[in-house]
């Protein structure tokens, strides 16, 4: 199993909207609500998620999901 940082997809919203945000080969992306795109340091994605996690925003969601590449078809 593949449990590298690019085989994970991570969901930040509320019930309103939401935001992606995943790595790809150049570094990670954010894809907001209204589709824009941003390139962002790991860093940068840690202080979106982290607020979420410590219950800061208490109404945040945040869903992760696995994407596992090196399983062969």
């Amino acid at each position: 199993m593949n449990l590298k940082n690019d085989t994970y997809v991570i969901f930040l919203g509320t019930k309103n909207f939401t935001e992606k945000y995943y790595k790809d080969k150049e570094g990670w992306l954010k894809i907001s609500a209204r589709g824009k795109k941003f390139r962002m340091t790991a860093e940068q994605v840690l202080n979106h998620l982290l607020p979420a996690f410590a219950g800061v925003k208490p109404n945040f969601i945040v869903k992760v999901e696995h994407k596992d590449q090196s399983t062969k078809v």
